[in-house]
């Protein structure tokens, strides 16, 4: 892996996702598939990175990684995976809840809401867990993802793309470190998509995040300051964004 990369004001960027020679394997069968297959890769502090290949080609084991939910496969075979800081294959499951719960913030394609809570509930539940529910910040990111007239309406009164933006203002309330997102505009239409882009674009800016994006769209994957292509398990290739 490379030296962090530079910020534009200077000096090094901290690395948040570092991955070297990392393999994930799993069991089907009598068989064993290789969902990673040596995979390197770096993303830094304020970096905007895509994902991207067609389906089966590892895409959402590389996110399961970045997000904290997957470890490689047991060292000494697995390589290594750090995120923000943690190596997932030594760290306890209480490490990976508290870096999931301070550090990552997580765009599933299940948007995973919890029924029984509002809107505001939702995105307001991981503060909550942590003790220092923020209501008031809640409010102010579903207001900037349209839906702040829809605040107290619970997930089952909100259509898909409603459930989508919820997730993804959920996914930025605690301020992480890293966000991950697995097709983010996959259920909006190009106004609401564009105003989640537009949303996760200005969380890195602002605040410094790290953002990583698997997606089909080649043209959200033009945004990104770098596109990283995933074929069969490993980086086909890398290119930077043209800007």
């Amino acid at each position: 892996m490379g030296a962090a990369r530079p910020r534009a004001s200077g000096g090094a960027a901290p690395v948040v996702l570092a991955l070297a020679n990392v393999r994930r394997t799993y069991r089907r069968g009598d068989t064993d598939v290789a969902a990673l297959a040596g995979v390197d890769l770096e993303v830094c502090a304020g970096e905007w990175v895509a994902i991207v290949g067609p389906s089966g080609c590892g895409k959402s084991t590389l996110l399961n990684l970045a997000s904290g939910v997957d470890r490689p496969d047991p060292p000494p075979g697995g390589g290594v995976a750090r995120v923000c800081g943690v190596d997932l294959a030594r760290a306890t499951e209480r490490d990976l809840v508290e870096l999931r719960r301070t550090s990552i913030g997580v765009v599933f394609q299940a948007f995973h809401l919890v029924p029984n809570l509002t809107a505001l509930e939702n995105v307001n539940l991981p503060l909550a867990l942590a003790g220092r529910g923020d209501p008031a910040r809640a409010l102010a990111l579903l207001e900037r993802v349209g839906l702040g007239a829809r605040a107290h309406h619970h997930p089952g009164e909100l259509s898909g793309g409603e459930e989508q933006r919820v997730a993804v203002a959920r996914a930025l309330v605690h301020r992480p470190r890293l966000v991950v997102a697995d097709e983010p505009t996959g259920n909006l239409d190009s106004a609401n998509g564009a105003r989640v882009l537009a949303l996760l674009d200005e969380l890195r800016r602002e605040e410094g995040a790290a953002l990583v994006v698997a997606t089909h769209d080649e043209g959200l994957a033009a945004r990104a300051d770098r596109v990283v292509r995933i074929a069969d398990g490993r980086v086909a290739g890398v290119s930077e964004a043209r800007r």
